[in-house]
Protein backbone atom coordinates (compact mmCIF):
# COMPACT_ATOMS: atom_id res chain seq x y z
CA UNK A 1 0.00 0.00 0.00
CA UNK A 2 1.41 3.85 -1.00
CA UNK A 3 2.24 5.78 2.08
CA UNK A 4 0.57 8.62 1.47
CA UNK A 5 1.17 12.31 2.79
CA UNK A 6 -1.86 14.00 2.35
CA UNK A 7 -5.58 13.64 0.75
CA UNK A 8 -6.99 15.90 -1.85
CA UNK A 9 -10.69 16.23 -2.29
CA UNK A 10 -12.80 17.22 -5.29
CA UNK A 11 -15.62 19.90 -3.40
CA UNK A 12 -19.36 18.73 -5.34
CA UNK A 13 -20.37 15.18 -5.09
CA UNK A 14 -17.52 14.57 -2.91
CA UNK A 15 -16.89 16.53 0.05
CA UNK A 16 -21.23 17.54 -0.51
CA UNK A 17 -23.93 15.36 -1.09
CA UNK A 18 -25.73 15.13 -4.78
CA UNK A 19 -26.07 18.63 -6.05
CA UNK A 20 -28.87 20.00 -8.19
CA UNK A 21 -30.15 22.94 -8.76
CA UNK A 22 -33.29 23.87 -5.97
CA UNK A 23 -36.05 26.52 -6.27
CA UNK A 24 -34.34 29.00 -5.03
CA UNK A 25 -32.21 29.85 -8.28
CA UNK A 26 -35.95 31.39 -10.03
CA UNK A 27 -35.60 34.19 -8.03
CA UNK A 28 -32.57 35.18 -9.82
CA UNK A 29 -34.07 34.71 -12.99
CA UNK A 30 -36.99 36.75 -12.10
CA UNK A 31 -34.22 39.46 -11.40
CA UNK A 32 -32.62 39.19 -14.24
CA UNK A 33 -35.87 39.16 -16.63
CA UNK A 34 -35.27 35.54 -17.92
CA UNK A 35 -36.94 32.52 -17.63
CA UNK A 36 -35.51 29.47 -15.69
CA UNK A 37 -35.13 27.50 -18.40
CA UNK A 38 -33.30 29.90 -19.88
CA UNK A 39 -30.65 30.96 -17.43
CA UNK A 40 -30.04 27.19 -16.77
CA UNK A 41 -29.47 26.79 -20.43
CA UNK A 42 -26.80 29.77 -20.38
CA UNK A 43 -25.39 28.45 -16.88
CA UNK A 44 -24.80 24.52 -18.24
CA UNK A 45 -23.00 25.63 -21.49
CA UNK A 46 -20.94 28.22 -20.29
CA UNK A 47 -19.75 26.54 -16.83
CA UNK A 48 -15.78 26.74 -17.96
CA UNK A 49 -15.80 30.10 -19.23
CA UNK A 50 -16.97 31.27 -15.84
CA UNK A 51 -15.21 28.78 -13.64
CA UNK A 52 -11.95 29.91 -15.37
CA UNK A 53 -12.42 32.95 -13.82
CA UNK A 54 -11.58 35.02 -16.57
CA UNK A 55 -15.29 36.85 -16.96
CA UNK A 56 -14.33 39.02 -14.30
CA UNK A 57 -16.19 39.32 -10.51
CA UNK A 58 -19.01 37.48 -9.86
CA UNK A 59 -21.37 41.19 -10.79
CA UNK A 60 -18.95 41.24 -14.47
CA UNK A 61 -19.64 37.30 -14.97
CA UNK A 62 -23.31 37.85 -14.15
CA UNK A 63 -23.37 40.52 -16.52
CA UNK A 64 -22.18 38.33 -19.45
CA UNK A 65 -24.59 35.70 -18.26
CA UNK A 66 -26.98 38.31 -18.95
CA UNK A 67 -25.63 39.53 -22.89
CA UNK A 68 -25.88 35.13 -23.63
CA UNK A 69 -29.56 34.88 -22.32
CA UNK A 70 -30.59 38.06 -24.06
CA UNK A 71 -31.56 40.44 -21.24
CA UNK A 72 -30.73 43.51 -20.06
CA UNK A 73 -31.43 44.28 -16.57
CA UNK A 74 -30.59 47.18 -14.17
CA UNK A 75 -27.40 47.64 -12.57
CA UNK A 76 -29.85 47.15 -9.44
CA UNK A 77 -31.12 43.98 -10.76
CA UNK A 78 -27.74 42.78 -11.60
CA UNK A 79 -26.32 43.54 -7.91
CA UNK A 80 -29.26 41.77 -6.44
CA UNK A 81 -28.98 38.36 -9.02
CA UNK A 82 -25.70 38.25 -8.13
CA UNK A 83 -26.40 38.19 -4.46
CA UNK A 84 -29.43 35.49 -4.87
CA UNK A 85 -27.46 33.30 -6.92
CA UNK A 86 -25.23 33.24 -4.02
CA UNK A 87 -27.80 32.35 -1.90
CA UNK A 88 -28.93 30.00 -4.06
CA UNK A 89 -26.54 27.95 -5.19
CA UNK A 90 -25.08 27.55 -1.35
CA UNK A 91 -28.19 25.86 -0.48
CA UNK A 92 -28.10 23.81 -3.27
CA UNK A 93 -25.45 21.53 -1.40
CA UNK A 94 -25.07 19.77 1.78
CA UNK A 95 -21.93 18.63 3.40
CA UNK A 96 -21.78 14.86 3.71
CA UNK A 97 -22.12 13.73 7.30
CA UNK A 98 -18.86 11.69 7.13
CA UNK A 99 -17.07 15.11 5.80
CA UNK A 100 -16.07 16.51 8.96
CA UNK A 101 -15.08 13.39 10.71
CA UNK A 102 -12.97 11.80 7.47
CA UNK A 103 -10.83 15.13 7.48
CA UNK A 104 -10.67 15.04 10.73
CA UNK A 105 -9.40 11.78 11.25
CA UNK A 106 -6.65 12.20 8.42
CA UNK A 107 -5.49 15.11 10.29
CA UNK A 108 -5.42 13.81 13.62
CA UNK A 109 -2.97 10.73 11.75
CA UNK A 110 -0.82 13.22 10.55
CA UNK A 111 -2.02 13.39 6.84
CA UNK A 112 -2.61 17.00 5.02
CA UNK A 113 -5.90 17.47 3.40
CA UNK A 114 -7.03 19.78 0.34
CA UNK A 115 -10.04 20.57 -1.83
CA UNK A 116 -9.77 21.00 -5.65
CA UNK A 117 -12.53 22.41 -7.10
CA UNK A 118 -14.00 23.89 -10.47
CA UNK A 119 -16.02 26.20 -9.41
CA UNK A 120 -17.12 29.92 -9.60
CA UNK A 121 -16.99 32.80 -7.63
CA UNK A 122 -19.39 31.48 -4.67
CA UNK A 123 -17.22 29.01 -3.05
CA UNK A 124 -14.23 30.61 -2.46
CA UNK A 125 -16.33 33.45 -0.88
CA UNK A 126 -18.56 30.62 1.91
CA UNK A 127 -16.47 27.84 2.63
CA UNK A 128 -14.60 29.87 4.89
CA UNK A 129 -18.03 29.29 7.09
CA UNK A 130 -18.44 25.87 6.36
CA UNK A 131 -17.48 23.08 9.44
CA UNK A 132 -14.30 21.50 6.80
CA UNK A 133 -12.49 24.95 6.43
CA UNK A 134 -10.49 24.62 9.48
CA UNK A 135 -9.85 21.17 8.56
CA UNK A 136 -8.10 21.80 5.02
CA UNK A 137 -4.56 22.76 4.47
CA UNK A 138 -5.09 23.87 1.25
CA UNK A 139 -7.64 25.32 -1.07
CA UNK A 140 -7.35 25.34 -4.75
CA UNK A 141 -10.32 27.10 -6.91
CA UNK A 142 -10.42 26.85 -10.99
CA UNK A 143 -12.03 30.71 -10.33
CA UNK A 144 -8.66 32.00 -8.86
CA UNK A 145 -6.15 29.84 -10.77
CA UNK A 146 -7.55 30.31 -14.18
CA UNK A 147 -7.74 27.04 -15.43
CA UNK A 148 -10.28 23.63 -14.80
CA UNK A 149 -9.67 20.53 -14.23
CA UNK A 150 -7.87 18.19 -15.54
CA UNK A 151 -5.60 21.03 -16.24
CA UNK A 152 -2.41 19.61 -14.49
CA UNK A 153 -1.92 23.50 -12.84
CA UNK A 154 -4.56 22.43 -10.14
CA UNK A 155 -2.95 19.85 -8.91
CA UNK A 156 0.62 21.29 -8.75
CA UNK A 157 -0.36 24.34 -7.20
CA UNK A 158 -2.02 21.86 -4.23
CA UNK A 159 0.92 20.38 -3.93
CA UNK A 160 2.78 23.35 -3.87
CA UNK A 161 0.97 24.68 -1.47
CA UNK A 162 1.04 21.34 0.77
CA UNK A 163 4.97 21.05 0.34
CA UNK A 164 4.24 17.95 -1.34
CA UNK A 165 5.15 16.27 -4.53
CA UNK A 166 2.11 14.45 -6.24
CA UNK A 167 3.29 11.07 -5.89
CA UNK A 168 2.73 11.70 -2.00
CA UNK A 169 -0.99 12.96 -2.41
CA UNK A 170 -4.33 10.52 -2.63
CA UNK A 171 -7.16 12.53 -4.77
CA UNK A 172 -10.69 11.58 -4.29
CA UNK A 173 -13.57 12.92 -6.52
CA UNK A 174 -16.59 11.50 -8.01
CA UNK A 175 -15.40 11.94 -12.11
CA UNK A 176 -16.54 15.20 -12.79
CA UNK A 177 -14.48 17.56 -15.24
CA UNK A 178 -11.92 14.36 -15.81
CA UNK A 179 -10.61 15.08 -12.89
CA UNK A 180 -9.55 11.18 -12.08
CA UNK A 181 -7.65 10.98 -15.47
CA UNK A 182 -6.13 14.66 -14.72
CA UNK A 183 -5.23 13.87 -11.16
CA UNK A 184 -3.42 10.62 -12.38
CA UNK A 185 -1.39 12.53 -15.49
CA UNK A 186 -0.15 14.70 -12.67
CA UNK A 187 1.11 11.71 -10.80
CA UNK A 188 -1.19 11.04 -8.06
CA UNK A 189 -2.87 7.93 -6.63
CA UNK A 190 -6.49 8.73 -7.98
CA UNK A 191 -10.25 6.86 -6.82
CA UNK A 192 -13.51 7.64 -7.29
CA UNK A 193 -16.06 8.36 -5.06
CA UNK A 194 -19.52 6.09 -5.98
CA UNK A 195 -22.32 6.97 -3.30
CA UNK A 196 -25.56 6.17 -4.48
CA UNK A 197 -27.13 9.74 -4.26
CA UNK A 198 -24.61 10.66 -7.18
CA UNK A 199 -26.67 9.06 -9.73
CA UNK A 200 -28.98 12.32 -9.65
CA UNK A 201 -26.11 14.69 -9.55
CA UNK A 202 -25.23 17.49 -11.26
CA UNK A 203 -21.97 17.06 -13.77
CA UNK A 204 -20.15 18.42 -16.16
CA UNK A 205 -17.59 16.50 -18.92
CA UNK A 206 -17.90 13.01 -16.98
CA UNK A 207 -14.67 10.99 -16.41
CA UNK A 208 -16.33 8.52 -18.00
CA UNK A 209 -13.75 6.05 -19.17
CA UNK A 210 -11.72 6.21 -15.89
CA UNK A 211 -11.56 2.57 -14.54
CA UNK A 212 -9.79 3.09 -11.34
CA UNK A 213 -10.55 2.28 -8.06
CA UNK A 214 -13.89 2.84 -6.61
CA UNK A 215 -15.26 3.67 -3.13
CA UNK A 216 -19.17 3.50 -1.67
CA UNK A 217 -18.73 6.11 1.17
CA UNK A 218 -16.14 8.89 1.54
CA UNK A 219 -15.24 7.26 4.85
CA UNK A 220 -13.71 4.40 2.85
CA UNK A 221 -10.93 6.66 2.01
CA UNK A 222 -9.68 6.29 5.57
CA UNK A 223 -9.13 2.35 4.71
CA UNK A 224 -7.05 3.50 1.33
CA UNK A 225 -4.61 5.50 3.58
CA UNK A 226 -4.82 2.56 6.25
CA UNK A 227 -6.63 4.09 9.02
CA UNK A 228 -8.86 1.55 10.81
CA UNK A 229 -11.68 4.18 12.29
CA UNK A 230 -12.56 6.99 13.59
CA UNK A 231 -11.12 6.44 16.70
CA UNK A 232 -9.67 9.49 18.88
CA UNK A 233 -11.46 11.91 16.76
CA UNK A 234 -14.75 12.23 17.71
CA UNK A 235 -14.41 15.01 20.33
CA UNK A 236 -12.52 16.94 17.39
CA UNK A 237 -14.93 16.84 15.12
CA UNK A 238 -17.93 17.98 17.34
CA UNK A 239 -15.79 20.43 18.38
CA UNK A 240 -15.47 21.73 14.69
CA UNK A 241 -18.80 21.52 13.68
CA UNK A 242 -19.72 23.42 16.73
CA UNK A 243 -17.52 26.20 16.37
CA UNK A 244 -18.23 26.79 12.83
CA UNK A 245 -22.04 26.74 13.10
CA UNK A 246 -22.32 23.52 11.26
CA UNK A 247 -25.50 23.83 9.03
CA UNK A 248 -24.25 21.56 6.62
CA UNK A 249 -24.70 23.68 2.99
CA UNK A 250 -22.01 24.51 0.83
CA UNK A 251 -21.91 25.98 -2.35
CA UNK A 252 -22.34 26.18 -6.07
CA UNK A 253 -21.94 23.48 -8.83
CA UNK A 254 -22.36 25.83 -11.86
Amino acid sequence: MPSYQAVLFDFFGTLTHSVQRGAAHLRTAELLGCSTATLYEVLNRTFYERATGRLGNAEATMRWVCAQAGVHPSDHAVRAAVASRHRAVRADTRLRADAVPVLATLRHRGLRTGVISDCTHELPAFLPQLAIAPLLDARVFSVQVGRCKPDPALYLTACQRLGMTPADCLYVGDGGSQELTGAERAGMTAVRLAAPDLAGHMVFNADRDWRGPTLGSLREVLDVVGITDLAGVATEAVGVGAATGVAGVGGPAG
